[in-house]
């Protein structure tokens, strides 16, 4: 006899149910915006994060306050690498007609959408780069490790100093503070980067340079 066998379906709780349309309401309203008149392909947010790939961007206004840093580090027609950071990325490309250039290296081939300034990047190949980046061509390296291990930490830093001219901003969890030290040299600053979804880790910038963040 089959009549039972519904009892079997496993039924989504009311509160899930309803955090479920959200989202999707929430996605609708995203595809939208994008194919609504005035879509900024640069905006945080225009690419969604993805947590299997340990994404989480930037709150808009930590994203505009590294990318104000990173332009004054990198100085007059600087050139600066976001690594693993795009939403800093997006932020200096918002400044369209900035004396600066800037390149993104990230794992994720979403953002090829950005052209010839996208490099796929794995940081367990850190120096599978393009012969195009040539070693120390940077003024400024700014770095977001996907993960909090050593072993990630390491070999994103070996990225960071092939390419750097010297200064290396790097925002990281406040756990890696002795890592980031041994690994880059850098010290933590007083400024407190934020997300756009609250992180369960404490996280902290990091310079190797008298920086802004202070």
């Amino acid at each position: 006899k089959m009549d039972d066998d519904d009892d079997d379906i496993p039924q989504l709780s009311s509160h899930t149910l309803a955090a479920l349309q959200e989202f999707y309401l929430e996605q609708q309203q995203r595809e939208g915006m994008k194919t609504s008149q005035g879509f900024n392909q640069y905006s945080i947010g225009s690419i969604e994060e993805d947590w299997q790939l340990s994404q989480f961007w930037y709150s808009d206004e930590t994203a505009s306050c590294l990318a104000k840093e990173a332009v004054l580090a990198a100085g007059k027609g600087g050139r600066i690498a976001c690594i693993s950071a795009p939403s800093v990325y997006q932020k200096l490309k918002e400044q369209d007609g900035e004396d600066f250039s800037v390149c993104i290296l990230e794992y994720d081939r979403r953002f090829s959408v950005y052209g010839e300034e996208f490099i796929f990047y794995d940081y367990n190949q850190p120096l599978d780069l393009p012969e195009t980046l040539l070693p120390h061509t940077f003024d400024i390296v700014m770095a977001d490790p996907p993960y909090l291990s050593e072993e990630c930490l390491r070999k994103t830093a070996e990225t960071i100093k092939y390419l750097t001219k010297g200064k290396i901003l790097l925002c990281t969890g406040a756990v890696m503070e002795e890592q980031a030290a041994k690994h880059l040299g850098v010290k933590i600053c007083k400024f407190i980067p934020k997300h756009s979804r609250n992180l369960a880790n404490e996280f902290r910038c990091y310079t190797n340079y008298a920086s802004g963040l202070d």
